[in-house]
């Protein structure tokens, strides 16, 4: 399991926002219902090897992308401050690949700050969920009638 599928395995796979999540690559996917799926991957943002956020896509099966959100770390986390004379106003957080070796640059983010992606990826989730289920309940009254 390389870097990225790790990173975000400690993001999203306790996290209930999306059923039968699989890791690939710099991705993940899950089901968000019967037909909407979502993808999240790591994202630059115009700089070469430097992944500054996350960028959720939702997806239906039939009709293809929905909507895309890009989170950028420093949005949801803010600006980290360091014991480090070289970052004193602090640092937006990122990962980086530097001589092939992938890792967080200078800052390591914290149990709370996955915890805080996390919730921020299923509010966005929940926006699609509820479609998808207001849709399947408009199906079924369609057809009683």
């Amino acid at each position: 399991m390389n870097f990225f599928e790790q990173e975000l395995k400690r993001f999203f796979a306790k996290d209930h926002a999306f059923d039968d999540v699989k890791f690939i690559g710099k991705a993940c996917y899950g089901t968000l219902g019967e037909k909407t799926r979502m993808k999240l991957e790591f994202v630059t943002l115009g700089t070469y090897q430097k992944y500054e956020g996350i960028k959720a896509t939702v997806i239906d099966k039939n009709d293809g992308v929905i909507d895309t959100l890009t989170l950028k770390f420093s949005d949801v986390w803010g600006k980290k401050k360091l014991n480090n004379p070289n970052f004193r106003d602090g640092i937006e957080p990122y990962v980086w690949i530097y001589n092939e070796k992938v890792e967080w640059y200078a800052y390591e983010p914290t149990n709370s700050d996955y915890k805080v992606m996390a919730e921020s990826v299923s509010d966005y989730a929940e926006l699609f969920k509820e479609q998808t289920q207001e849709i399947k309940n408009s199906y079924s009254l369609n057809q009683q009638m």
